[in-house]
């Protein structure tokens, strides 16, 4: 069950510290509950972009993933990721949501 623990947490720091500019900020914190598993990911600031993606599109593959990851394991994981303060959003994206908005 040890290495049942680790395998999603394990597959989730490669994946993000591949894709990332600072891997050695990358944290995940794993927790267990009636739900399943909450595995939640802090990056640096700068690398924010490129963990969520255009659209949220990285972000929602790095998702589909871990649920395939789980369903190998019997166990529904799922990914929260946390905005640190101070993170950088491009002017594009913050645009696009107050002209979605209108």
């Amino acid at each position: 069950m040890n290495d049942v623990n680790r395998k999603d947490r394990e597959f989730l720091e490669f994946l993000v510290k591949s894709i990332v500019d600072h891997p050695e900020d990358v944290k995940v914190e794993r927790k267990v509950d009636d739900r399943g598993v909450l595995l939640t990911l802090r990056v640096n600031p700068h690398d924010m972009g490129q963990v969520v993606g255009r659209q949220g599109s990285t972000a929602k593959t790095i998702r589909s993933l871990l649920r395939i990851v789980g369903v190998k394991e019997n166990a529904r994981v799922n990914l929260k990721i946390e905005e640190p303060e101070g993170s950088v959003r491009s002017s594009r994206f913050v645009a696009g949501e107050t002209t979605s908005e209108a």
